[in-house]
């Protein structure tokens, strides 16, 4: 819905330029006819400064729409830079005992590279003795460390 109401903002911003030049031609083509001054001033408010206006605002569409599309690339990669950054200091924190570490959400738990929990904001990084304690279920996918013990115990 997003993409092509963008689209048609667009596409009105370069019609309204297209109709503006046209009225200023048109507005131009009408006062060249006449040779008499006041003759001409019809055509040159109504052509003249009615394109001008559509032109100003076709632009102002298209100036409007460029930064939209700038900003929402600009979202995306910040939010990647985000993520790439919490990763990276998670890893930094664990340390050593990064085997250790997995990442909890508010049921289940996975590895750090698991691609499941990367669309939930409610994940965090915790121990997996956290993990067991709250008695978050293991992903089924990325079968995390100590996935085999908690089968073997009963729990999952």
């Amino acid at each position: 819905m997003r993409t092509n109401l963008n689209r048609l903002t667009s596409h009105l911003g370069m019609a309204l330029c297209l109709a503006g030049f046209v009225a200023v031609f048109l507005g131009w083509n009408g006062a060249a006819t006449w040779d008499y001054v006041p003759a001409q001033f019809p055509y040159l408010i109504s052509g003249g400064v009615a394109g001008l206006c559509l032109v100003v605002i076709g632009s102002a569409l298209l100036v409007v729409q460029n930064q939209r599309a700038d900003r929402a690339r600009l979202e995306a990669a910040i939010d990647r830079l985000v993520q790439a950054t919490e990763r990276q200091g998670a890893q930094a924190l664990a340390g050593a005992d990064s085997a250790d570490m997995v990442l909890a959400g508010e049921d289940s738990y996975h590895r750090q590279d698991c691609h499941l929990p990367e669309s939930s904001d409610r994940t965090h990084l915790i121990r997996l003795s956290e993990a067991r304690t709250r008695n978050l279920t293991a992903c089924r996918i990325c079968q995390p460390v100590g996935f085999e013990q908690r089968q073997l115990a009963g729990h999952g």
